[in-house]
């Protein structure tokens, strides 16, 4: 639009336009022509431009990340962050998604990344499934039952709840109010015991604690190889709570928190507009916000990290908003630049795959229900007949989970979302099934070129001309670099599956439009090819930095 210029020019629109115009056609050599419509205009970038903007996407191994070195700025990641109470669910998907791919993304923007899990294995809530395995587990294990170590304890969480609600109401009916049943109830009581014991040392309290965590550990580790998420360093709070006590204890020595006559600690944030935090219980046991004042204290012991980032849902704002302002109290100037990764809960249409507690969807029931959608749909539509059935089985995996994570990252982290299993794996739309297709689709291609002995990876001519298709796919292509830095810079692996998305979307309008191998002139089909490898290339490297494998064949 040349309006804001006709107070200079004191010409018309069209004079103005075609002024401007020139000047630039003559000055710039990657601009072609112009032309002129109601004012507004309009330069055509010449095709050489674009032949060197895909021959350096080609070319360039790293093409749109960023090189890492020993001086690279190092952040540390916090994901999944399980209690060893029950199994994951679908908020733990959700969080181990975005947390693995927002550390691909930093990685692919040049900074080094620790990937850390802190492990909530102590507590009042394992004490719940400890009491429960004495009461009324008749010395089963997973072994012995042939269940997965995490779902057996949380299946004696789940008992204890039942017989807690059940005693509850009997202290009600002989009127007691409901706070008063939930307080005295011996149910709850005897956990609170086995809490004292444990941080006491007891023995027996301390043995039978490891042995459960282990059962529920093992369980984790089996989750988290399926959803293909690992970590460099997973911290447990039965130690750093330990660290985390010290520092209060320290805080109240200063004068920065302070005892009440119960004998709890508290810290008055009343000046910076919020409440008085509880920081030790008045028995002594701690709670979530020593973990954490221990945790990354520990942490930056152990790394000289440059910022923290905290995968956590907005249910927690208000804890990471406290636990910055703890941490600046005590003196540790980085808690001021901690940074909460925030987003929305995650839901399923209702009814939709309940697990066994029938309260919340778990990761295992949801990973397996999605690998039996997968395996029906490519049956229906014999997308994966020409495989032997050991590669189609581990397709379906590969479809399976790239749909499930697909769906849920490329959602802004922000907002809460309902994540539909049927609807995330369709061959066609907006889904990681798609993309994957494509991807296979452009592999089929390329086998092809490769069986004719097509050499097409040769030099391409400057004025080599292209079709408005091929333009567009090239303009996506270079637009890598930027969406990847932006995506770093903004913490959205959402804005890297989108862009993937639109990517395959072009490729498959010019695979329609276009003939590859059958084009006559070689410097077409060569260029087409290429055209084809790039993509190809950089739907890859999106999909891994959304931790999504494409296969080879579908």
């Amino acid at each position: 639009m040349v309006f804001p210029f006709l107070k200079y020019s004191k010409k018309s629109p069209g004079e103005t336009a075609n002024e401007i115009g020139n000047f630039i056609v003559s000055e710039i050599q990657e601009i072609e022509s112009f032309n002129v419509i109601n004012g507004f205009l309009n330069l055509v970038i010449c095709d050489d431009y674009w032949v060197s903007a895909l021959l350096k996407a080609v070319n360039e191994e790293n093409y749109g990340f960023t090189n890492i070195s020993e001086h690279s700025k190092l952040v540390m990641v916090e994901y999944s962050s399980p209690n060893t109470n029950k199994p994951l669910h679908l908020g733990h998907i959700r969080n181990n998604l975005l947390g693995f791919s927002l550390a691909e993304i930093l990685k692919a923007n040049g900074h080094r990344v620790v990937k850390t899990n802190i492990v909530n294995d102590r507590g009042i809530h394992i004490c719940k499934s400890m009491l429960a395995w004495q009461k009324w587990g008749r010395g089963e294990t997973p072994e012995s039952t042939g269940g997965k170590g995490d779902h057996f304890v949380g299946e004696l969480y789940v008992e204890f709840d039942k017989h807690y609600k059940e005693e509850i109401e009997e202290l009600v009916n002989k009127g007691y109010s409901k706070k008063e049943a939930e307080e005295n109830a011996s149910l709850i009581q005897e956990a609170r015991e086995l809490l004292i014991k444990w941080e006491a040392g007891d023995k027996e309290t301390v043995n039978l604690w490891r042995t459960m965590n282990e059962w529920v550990y093992e369980g984790f580790d089996v989750t988290y190889r399926k959803l293909g998420v690992d970590f460099d360093k997973i911290y447990y709070e039965s130690d750093t709570y330990i660290a985390g006590r010290e520092e209060v204890l320290r805080g109240v020595d200063n004068g920065i928190f302070y005892r009440k006559e119960d004998g709890s600690v508290w810290a008055d944030l009343t000046k910076n507009d919020l409440d008085h935090k509880l920081l030790l219980r008045s028995d002594g046991t701690s709670v979530y916000m020593t973990q954490d004042i221990g945790t990354a204290k520990m942490r930056f012991n152990d790394f000289k990290i440059d910022q923290m980032i905290y995968v956590v849902g907005n249910e927690q704002n208000y804890h990471f908003e406290v636990l910055s302002i703890l941490l600046d109290k005590l003196g540790y100037e980085w808690g001021r630049d901690l940074y909460h990764f925030s987003y929305g809960m995650v839901e399923l249409p209702s009814g939709k795959m309940k697990s066994r507690e029938g309260t919340v969807v778990d990761a295992d029931d949801l990973i397996a229900e999605m690998e039996d959608y997968a395996r029906q749909m490519s049956q229906e539509l014999g997308k994966l007949e020409n495989l032997t059935r050991e590669e189609a089985e581990n397709n379906y995996e590969i479809i399976a989970l790239g749909a499930l994570k697909y769906f849920i990252l490329k959602v802004d982290p922000k907002k809460n979302m309902l994540f539909n299993p049927q609807e995330s794996i369709d061959f066609n739309g907006n889904t990681g099934t798609f993309i994957q297709y494509t991807y296979a689709r452009i592999k089929s291609v390329l086998r092809k070129a490769a069986e004719r002995n097509i050499n097409y990876k040769t030099e391409l001519s400057p004025d080599t001309l292209l079709s408005n298709k091929e333009k567009d796919i090239i303009k996506r292509i270079s637009m890598f670099p930027d969406i990847v830095k932006e995506a770093g810079k903004e913490y959205s692996p959402a804005l890297i599956a989108n862009y993937c998305y639109e990517l395959v979307k072009e490729y498959n309008q010019f695979y329609q439009d276009h003939s590859i191998l059958h084009e006559s002139n070689t410097i077409k089909r060569n260029l087409r090819l290429i055209l084809s490898l790039t993509t190809s290339r950089i739907i890859k490297k999106s999909m891994q930095l959304l931790g999504i494998k494409v296969p080879e064949r579908m």
